[in-house]
């Protein structure tokens, strides 16, 4: 089957975002957002997903990374889902229990066309380093809405932000890795609707 690559892009008063996402690849990432923490996350990511990842971003920092934060969680989302397509022979189904030191963390996802955070991660540092730690939660709600996928998040233990933190976007990587996997077996797409 043909590798899945799309490019995305948004363009705002607040942000300008680049994206480009090979869901077939191995890992290979160059990142630039001006936000060291959320370009680490991102990193963990694609190298746990072995996702090919580029993005090129610049917004209002100034005022906070809010704004950038979830545009790319949004831009993100949108390149998931065209690189989808249609869905046609995925396993639709991805989830992992990744360890972390301390840290235990829960990822499952759903790639159903049907856009829902369930996000269970009491994060005790409000910041790590400069980065605000409830911009986690924004960057999944709007990567959940834009890749059209149910998203379940939950902590099971750990003490240590940036462990929990780390273990969830190492885990996100994994079970979208699965969840976006072929299986020779599906025939159409794995639901008794027979859409996606």
């Amino acid at each position: 089957m043909s590798k899945r690559k799309t490019t995305s892009k948004r363009t705002t008063k607040e942000t300008d975002i680049a994206l480009t996402l090979q869901l077939d690849g191995s890992g290979q990432i160059d990142i630039d957002c001006g936000v060291p923490f959320l370009e680490h996350m991102l990193t963990l990511f694609a190298r746990h997903g072995f996702f090919d990842l580029t993005i090129k971003a610049t917004g209002d920092l100034p005022v906070d990374a809010h704004h950038l934060v979830e545009d790319v969680g949004l831009v993100l989302g949108e390149a998931v889902s065209e690189a989808l397509g249609d869905k046609v022979g995925i396993k639709r189904y991805g989830s992992i229990i990744l360890p972390m030191d301390e840290a235990l963390v829960a990822v499952a996802i759903d790639c159903s066309g049907r856009p829902y955070l369930g996000f269970d991660l009491p994060l005790a540092a409000a910041r790590l380093g400069t980065f605000e730690t409830e911009l986690v939660e924004e960057f999944l709600r709007a990567f959940s809405n834009r890749a059209q996928c149910t998203l379940h998040a939950k902590l099971l233990a750990g003490r240590n932000t940036h462990h929990i933190i780390e273990a969830l976007f190492k885990g996100l990587g994994r079970a979208l890795d699965e969840a976006t996997s072929y299986d020779v077996r599906v025939q159409g797409v794995p639901s008794t609707k027979g859409l996606l």
